[in-house]
């Protein structure tokens, strides 16, 4: 019988009904699934080593058996010990509780054997070896080797069994891309590709198939972002004029100035907003940067043209805080009364006095969460919709604010989180991109520093320091609970030690996610008034969460966090006329990675942004964000040469005018790909 490419895998020889168990965990239900489940790093035993020539590490070698025994020793442990040889010499090969191995070695026949040759007992030898023979399709041995993730009773090795087992079906495969393209680009075959990923006959053989693999990756991606481009061009937008009065006596009212980048920015987005075509902009500025009054701007521009305005967040706390900002913002112009926080924690009694308010026309600045969508809603003049930290908000969910409006708002999207220029072109390829590339002035500087967990004594009389000034305090645990795997702090723990004694004589609050919406708010409310000193927290407090008197950032087990992420945490403080700190307490005395010690040096969160990419091979585009749907398997995101033909390709694909229909996997992925997408 012929297994098809979308059968259970439990049709392929030698993959049973437990094992198709152990693949389920690891989603992979059908052969497609399995074909598509790509290896994540590579041992390379290709280089034939002469036995004469062997020295201690890994090794692969071509040798006959010459002789096979095994024998239990002391408490129960059986050694297997086999010699061979090739035309240079002979040396041992032994393997430990595998007592079939004797006898499954054919004396006389020659073999690819691949392990570590070291010493043991006083001799060298190879140790717990894959062993295969030449004469078959090896897989562990005498090659690259490709190694997965694992699961419990499902090794890399038996992985790899069953994808060889479904090679015919590799094989047989029609290619996803038009020929043109492929000829153009010079990429070898989707079949090729597939196979050459899972079983690379050599190094050359191997990037083939990632560059293949990787372009197609990209290649979805962005023609997915331009398709939606195009489609949101046949739209009409209401045209926003700009008032040049009205943009004056708004900055003339700020407590601070504007800084170069955040007023050329704002130009781009008035000469967006008064085209009939729909904006479609994305903000990019660091921690701090200001964007929220970037976003304040064009919004009164709205306002002032009797539109309303919806800012979506993507937490009610910092929904609620970006509510009182923007009050603060517009109550000089006397607009104060037009801001409408709209969440999930209101009462059912201020959630209908919202709506009615929101259907009158009455509120015309509307702040909330993902509530904003709901059918109850009625935005019927809503002209600009401001999605902060690219709260998950794709193409189906403006076509539901466009049937409400009846036309299609002005799109603004804000995000902290760092995407180097030429990354951030290509792949949000639907977006026109600003970037606020400058601190507003007077922020203070934040001072780095990698902490061992020796140094908790002094660290802690620092700190005091500090608190006894006025100031207050974040600490972040990656964890909630304790874990019985690891020796990481959670919050719950650190929230007990520093309450009943380390710094007992301070106010301390503990906030994590599984508190209920009014639970946070009112934590962070005590916080943001200074009825707390301390406040320990998991990274709920990553985004947004705008405290100025707080200049202390404590962070526990920083190796577990990302370069992105820390960088967001720490720019929670220094916000005020403080100055800032920001401690990583490493979980050991180990020596602390490398990227962590770049924290130190470096607070241009663009600039780590390009450290993260070199640092990471394949990856998520989105990093914090934590969007697994459009997560990067193959291409590295820090090949700008493969990912700038890619975008090119799309375009030129599009100018071809093919019709993706003919293609039934490229228009799947880019369908799904512009289902879900962040990018606009």
């Amino acid at each position: 019988m012929t297994v098809g490419i979308h059968d259970s895998i439990r049709e392929l020889k030698g993959v049973g009904e437990a094992l198709a168990k152990k693949f389920a965990s690891l989603d992979v239900y059908t052969a497609d699934d399995l074909i598509q489940y790509y290896p994540r790093r590579y041992d390379d035993y290709s280089q034939i080593t002469e036995i004469r020539h062997l020295r201690p590490g890994p090794v692969t070698i071509e040798a006959t058996i010459k002789q096979a025994t095994g024998r239990y020793v002391r408490r129960g442990m059986h050694i297997t010990e086999a010699v061979v040889s090739d035309i240079t010499d002979s040396t041992r090969i032994v393997w430990f509780n595998q007592p079939y191995r004797a006898a499954s070695l054919k004396q006389g026949e020659t073999y690819y054997i691949s392990g570590q040759y070291e010493l043991g007992r006083g001799r060298f030898a190879i140790m717990n070896p894959s062993i295969e023979l030449v004469s078959s399709f090896p897989i562990s041995a005498g090659r690259i080797v490709p190694i997965y993730r694992e699961t419990k009773g499902l090794s890399s090795n038996q992985i790899r069994k069953a994808l060889r087992e479904a090679l015919p079906i590799m094989r047989n495969l029609p290619d996803t891309l038009p020929i043109w393209l492929t000829r153009k680009e010079k990429l070898i075959p989707y079949s090729q590709a597939l196979e050459l990923i899972h079983f690379p006959g050599n190094g050359v053989d191997l990037e083939a198939a990632k560059k293949r693999l990787g372009f197609e990756e990209v290649f979805e991606l962005t023609l997915a972002a331009l398709l939606n481009k195009y489609e949101l061009l046949q739209d009409t937008a209401l045209s926003i004029p700009f008032s040049e009065t009205l943009a004056r006596d708004f900055v003339a009212h700020l407590p601070f100035i504007l800084t170069d980048a955040q007023r050329k920015v704002v130009w781009q987005i008035y000469q967006d907003m008064q085209k009939t075509n729909p904006m479609n902009r994305l903000v990019e500025g660091d921690v701090g940067s200001g964007k929220t009054v970037v976003a304040a701007m064009a919004a009164v521009m709205a306002i002032a043209e009797g539109y309303q305005v919806a800012l979506m967040a993507p937490t009610e706390l910092l929904a609620r805080q970006h509510a009182e900002t923007i009050y603060a913002l517009l109550k000089p112009l006397g607009e104060q009364d037009t801001v409408a926080l709209l969440v999930g924690g209101m009462k059912q009694k201020e959630k209908e006095a919202a709506y009615k308010e929101i259907a009158a026309g009455h509120a015309r600045f509307v702040i909330g969460t993902h509530a904003l969508i709901q059918e109850r809603v009625d935005m019927s003049k809503l002209g600009l919709i401001i999605i902060d930290e690219q709260h998950r908000f794709g193409v189906e969910q403006r076509k539901k604010l466009m049937r409400k409006a009846g036309h299609m708002p002005h799109l603004l999207s804000l995000t902290a989180t760092p995407i180097p220029r030429s990354l951030a072109l290509t792949l949000y390829g639907e977006l026109d991109v600003s970037i606020i590339d400058a601190k507003p002035l007077g922020r203070q500087p934040i001072s780095t520093k990698i902490c061992s967990p020796n140094s908790r004594k002094t660290l802690y009389r620092d700190i005091k320091i500090e608190l006894e000034r006025g100031r207050q305090m974040f600490v972040v645990c990656p964890l909630i609970t304790e874990s019985s795997i690891g020796t990481t702090r959670s919050a719950e723990k650190v929230y007990e030690e520093f309450h009943t004694r380390d710094f007992k004589e301070w106010r301390v609050g503990l906030l994590h996610g599984k508190l209920k919406p009014q639970e946070k708010n009112a934590i962070m409310d005590r916080f943001v008034r200074h009825e707390l000193d301390i406040l320990v927290s998991t990274t709920v407090i990553e985004v947004g969460v705008d405290v100025p008197n707080a200049s202390i950032m404590l962070i526990e087990a920083a190796e577990r966090f990302g370069l992105s992420q820390i960088h967001q945490l720490r720019g929670r403080v220094g916000r005020g006329g403080h100055a800032g700190f920001c401690y990583l307490m490493m979980s050991d005395s180990k020596v602390p990675p490398k990227r962590l010690e770049a924290l130190e040096r470096i607070h241009d969160g663009f600039r780590l942004a390009e450290l993260d990419l070199e640092l990471r091979g394949p990856g998520a585009i989105y990093g914090t964000v934590q969007h697994g749907a459009l997560d990067l398997r193959v291409a590295k995101l820090s090949d700008t040469k493969l990912i700038a033909s890619a975008r090119h390709a799309a375009q030129a694909f599009i100018d071809h005018g093919d019709d993706l229909l003919q293609y039934p996997q490229l228009y799947k992925h880019v369908m799904h790909a512009r289902a879900v997408t962040n990018l606009n």
